[in-house]
């Protein structure tokens, strides 16, 4: 009997050893989120999300279950207050350039697997950080963007800032959007690897006052034939905001949608120091 038992813990010690890609290096070729041309991500599953805002994702090989809160006020007031003035800055003559602290600049930090070149799983990425228009709000929004897009910078602006005055109106306070830039069937970043693989994330933000999210990962290939309706203006309108204020590109960008599970309040001195804001923890 005793014998047995030890064959069976040493079949299981194999087993988990041979499931183990803590060893293992990946280059884009390696993933198989590819199909002819595009990826699929498939370890976020939304299709309880829009009667519950729970969404189930598989994270370190297991499926849990996560619900998604919206941002409180004084992240609001933070964030659009600071994107104001940038903008205000931008109207000036001369401009004022904007700096590289904010809302904007999202600290990305990511784990789940190995690149070729690199012994670590871990990686932080600075990325440019959005809002997203709410689900009914979003097509009419794009249009706009659309209708607008050959307006003069100024004219630009002046709708960038209308859009954040009115902003409640508008945007999904439970998400952060951003693009994946470099990522294709012959290259994938750190960031793109680790979301694949293991599909959370931690924003933060260098600023006095600033916050963290810690999130669950969507990402969209906009090559992707099977998108839903709402994906695809989500890839739609991630790519037109960001040309709408740097230009034009030849191609368009991976979408990837932030959904927000818990907030922090990370600020120094008389702030949180790190505590917990949303949702408020007991």
């Amino acid at each position: 009997m005793k014998g047995k038992v030890l064959m069976i813990l040493s079949l299981v010690l194999v087993f988990l050893l041979s499931c183990d890609e803590t060893g293992k290096k990946y280059e884009a070729k390696d993933l198989d989120c590819w199909r002819d041309g595009y990826f699929v991500q498939e370890n976020v599953d939304m299709s309880q999300h829009d009667a519950s805002k729970i969404i189930r994702a598989k994270v370190d090989g297991k499926w849990e279950e996560y619900k998604t809160v919206d941002v409180p006020d004084e992240f609001v007031k933070w964030n659009w207050e600071s994107r104001l003035k940038t903008l205000d800055g931008f109207k000036k003559m001369p401009p004022t350039p904007p700096g590289l602290d904010g809302p904007h600049d999202g600290i990305v930090a990511t784990y789940g697997a190995k690149r070729t070149d690199s012994q670590f799983i871990v990686n932080n990425a600075v990325k440019g950080m959005g809002f997203l228009p709410k689900k009914e709000k979003i097509k009419e929004v794009i249009a706009m963007l659309q209708k607008t897009s050959g307006n003069g910078f100024r004219e630009k602006l002046d709708t960038l800032t209308s859009m954040y005055n009115n902003g409640r109106d508008i945007f999904d306070l439970s998400k952060q959007l951003s693009l994946e830039l470099y990522t294709n069937p012959n290259f994938i970043t750190q960031t793109f690897l680790n979301q694949i693989k293991n599909p959370v994330s931690t924003i933060v933000y260098l600023d006095i006052p600033t916050y963290k999210v810690k999130t669950i990962v969507q990402l969209f290939d906009p090559a992707n034939p099977d998108l839903t309706d709402y994906e695809k203006d989500v890839v739609e309108y991630s790519n037109l905001i960001h040309s709408y204020f740097h230009g034009d590109f030849p191609i368009k960008f991976i979408g990837v949608l932030y959904h927000i599970i818990e907030v922090y309040d990370s600020s120094p001195g008389k702030g949180g120091k790190g505590k917990r804001i949303m949702p408020q923890f007991p």
